[in-house]
């Protein structure tokens, strides 16, 4: 089974089935949440919602396996040995791990494809091993579990912009992710009435490189596949560039008073790759 990663990444609390559909119609994957979305008394009933949307013997799961992901509670927790009990029963074989904080960890997840939430100081620190592990497929950052984990009290300035420790967690991610060929997953952003500010900060999601974003709220899907899909004029223009570049032969050359040379043929390559895909 392969999962299929799409720009917009939807948490759903695992104790709540009957958004489990609605999820699923608005973002390209799902994220049954076990860990954080779900009181610690709430948890044995949520790995039970999570069974029994799966039906009888030869029904389809409610939720396509290809795109469906499994948050599970940090490994050594009692928690944890419950939700890969839980697991084993289903078809799901894309988890992410809360608070991963090194590769060692990885290992209780053999079998399963990962990722790995780095979302604590030693996380982020272990980032580059962690992507480096076998069945890691992607790396995601958590912004208020950091700053929870370095005694801070807030991840965003007044203005709403990432602190400069937040800003680091997530380009040390990013750039851990890419390292090693792992896809790499932007945090949420929680002011969920503010889909300007949403659309800002996935704009600078895609442009920087992430191939996903994650979203707390059905509002936020459609931003977030929005920034990833280019716009007419962006394809028109990196079509243009590509074919001048194939007029211009090998080389660097000049278009439109700018150079153009092999990053920059890389940069519309993507566009149109990404075009392709919303097709």
């Amino acid at each position: 089974m392969t999962f299929v990663m799409g720009p917009a990444l939807l948490f759903c609390p695992a104790d709540r089935p009957e958004r489990y559909q609605k999820a699923a119609a608005r973002a390209d994957a799902v994220i049954l949440d076990l860990e954080d979305a779900v009181a610690p008394a709430d948890k044995q009933r949520a790995r039970g919602a999570i069974l029994a949307q799966l039906g009888t013997t030869g029904v389809e799961p409610e939720l396509e396996p290809s795109c469906t992901i499994v948050r599970v509670n940090p490994v050594g927790t009692g928690d944890f040995e419950k939700d890969l009990h839980c697991l084993a029963h289903t078809p799901y074989r894309t988890v992410m791990l809360a608070k991963a904080e090194s590769a060692e960890q990885l290992k209780a997840l053999e079998g399963y494809q990962v990722i790995a939430l780095c979302e604590t100081a030693l996380g982020v620190l272990n980032a580059a091993a962690i992507a480096a592990a076998p069945n890691v497929v992607g790396l995601m950052w958590g912004a208020e579990d950091l700053l929870a984990s370095l005694g801070g009290t807030s991840s965003r300035n007044d203005d709403g912009g990432y602190r400069a420790v937040a800003l680091h967690a997530r380009s040390s991610v990013l750039l851990a992710a890419r390292a090693h060929g792992k896809e790499a997953v932007d945090a949420v952003y929680t002011n969920i009435p503010d889909l300007d500010g949403l659309a800002a900060e996935a704009a600078d999601a895609v442009a920087s490189g992430f191939s996903s974003k994650a979203c707390i709220h059905p509002s936020q899907a459609a931003v977030v596949r929005k920034a990833y899909a280019p716009s007419d004029e962006e394809v028109a223009a990196a079509q243009a560039l590509l074919d001048a570049a194939a007029s211009a032969g090998s080389g660097v050359f000049t278009y439109q008073g700018k150079m153009i040379d092999g990053p920059i043929l890389k940069h519309a390559q993507e566009i149109i790759r990404r075009a392709a895909e919303r097709v």
